[in-house]
């Protein structure tokens, strides 16, 4: 008889906590309207919420689990404009690649205390479907080479796992190299 691994209690307490839908996330509840499909990993959260600490958890390699930042500019007249880049957890972002990507000059990291206020999401629990408006983003191109990744639930202790590819198109994404 094989024992339960952590993985496998985590798939248990997934149909336990979260049989219907008023237990689900935006996002799975955009991906359920757009018929995309998904897989929804749960996990307690032990206060560390970075995407490395995350992955190591759930046995996600580094390259299949990905983490969602945020950038901006502002032009002359002190107008923001905001981008979302997907990357693996264990890469940083070349931010003159991800300025090239977006076609700007140049663009910086969004500040965590406002991370709320532009995106709706907290830090850790930061996914690039369902922010308060869509802004444009660019996944790593190492993601193409992956079946499925997974990206932030839209809360702490909630990864997604799909298609690369269906995310690309869900945000009309474009895949780009914008890691160090």
């Amino acid at each position: 008889m094989k024992l339960p691994t952590s993985v496998d209690f985590i798939l248990l307490k997934r149909e336990i906590l979260m049989p219907d839908h008023k237990q689900k996330t935006n996002v799975m509840r955009i991906l359920d309207k757009e018929k995309i499909p998904f897989e929804h990993i749960l996990y307690e959260s032990d206060g560390q919420i970075d995407g490395i600490h995350v992955a190591q958890r759930l046995g996600i390699p580094f390259g299949q689990c990905y983490k969602t930042l945020v950038t901006f500019l502002k032009d002359k007249t002190g107008k923001a404009y905001y981008f979302v880049f997907c990357i693996p957890v264990d890469k940083e972002l070349d931010l003159k690649k991800a300025a090239k990507a977006v076609g700007a000059k140049s663009v910086d990291m969004l500040a965590v205390k406002d991370l709320v206020k532009i995106t709706g999401y907290i830090r850790g629990g930061c996914s690039p479907i369902g922010m308060k408006r869509q802004f444009k983003t660019v996944i790593d191109k190492s993601a193409i080479l992956q079946d499925t990744i997974s990206v932030s639930g839209g809360k702490i202790g909630v990864q997604i796992k799909l298609s690369p590819k269906d995310l690309a198109k869900l945000l009309n994404a474009e895949f780009h190299a914008i890691i160090l």
